[in-house]
């Protein structure tokens, strides 16, 4: 070639950098600030507007007379014992026949025991317990056989539901790596099936609180006596006391049981934001 071979510049390749991978975010809070402050503040405000408007009302006798000597926390407490023991034996009943029924050899009664326990809900409560009562007489025991039947449904459905919605290729991998039934059950099974079966629970819980209120009616007691006595003596603020501690009672519960959802779920189900 003749003349002056003038050199092109080279394009310089210029290295893409290359994308790292995003560091997972930090998991979400469990509980959060709000949720554990906001609701307990209301409850708390309701109770305290509450007092402050007995101090100054003036009551009639046959008010004070329901509402003295301790009348009110005896039926608070009975309340919560009605609810405390109902929601006991709903659990020791309602999860076990769950994981029986989603067992192989059980599963044809599952539409049996699943009509049982709607029928336990569909009958209104206060026909089940008048019912109770005239077979088993008035008393406690009456009023708990009917809340525990009421309130069974739930916990019964939501177990069958979560253990019925894992994944089977899960299942099988427990089984491939030798675990027996019983350790699948125990170290796969339920604890993925937990959220719902918590829900269950929650649920169960304020239906015992609000059922529970009925007892009176089969002579268990509970803040459903001063609902009624309300009700027959025509007082309206007896009425309304119990009223209003039934409500808060139901909306802590619901709280408390949120919180466990929370909290008692496997950590290795939540995901990171």
């Amino acid at each position: 070639m003749t003349g002056t071979e003038l050199d092109e510049p080279r394009e310089e390749s210029v290295e893409q950098p290359v994308e790292q991978p995003v560091p997972p975010g930090p998991p979400r809070r469990r509980v959060s600030w709000q949720k554990l402050t906001f609701l307990p503040t209301v409850l708390v405000a309701v109770l305290l507007a509450t007092w402050l408007w007995f101090r100054q009302a003036d009551l009639d006798p046959i008010s004070e007379n329901a509402l003295s000597n301790g009348q009110v926390t005896k039926a608070l407490w009975q309340h919560i014992e009605l609810t405390v023991i109902s929601t006991f034996f709903v659990l020791i009943i309602a999860i076990p026949l769950g994981i029986l029924l989603t067992r192989r050899s059980f599963r044809k009664a599952t539409p049996v025991a699943m009509a049982v326990a709607n029928m336990g809900q569909a009958t209104p409560a206060i026909g089940l317990l008048a019912l109770l009562v005239i077979w088993l007489g008035i008393g406690r025991r009456a009023a708990l056989i009917g809340i525990i039947s009421y309130a069974v449904l739930p916990v019964l459905a939501n177990t069958i539901a979560g253990l019925k919605g894992n994944d089977p290729t899960l299942l099988e991998a427990a089984r491939g790596i030798g675990m027996s039934p019983m350790g699948v059950l125990s170290r796969v099974e339920l604890p993925l099936a937990v959220p719902l079966i918590l829900a269950g629970v929650r649920t169960a819980l304020v239906l015992n609180v609000g059922t529970a209120t009925l007892a009176t009616f089969g002579g268990g007691g509970g803040l459903g006596v001063l609902i009624t006595t309300g009700i027959t003596n025509q007082r309206m603020p007896v009425l309304m006391l119990g009223s209003i501690l039934t409500v808060v009672l139901a909306l802590l519960v619901d709280w408390l049981a949120s919180l466990a959802e929370v909290l008692l779920r496997p950590r290795g189900l939540e995901v990171g934001r």
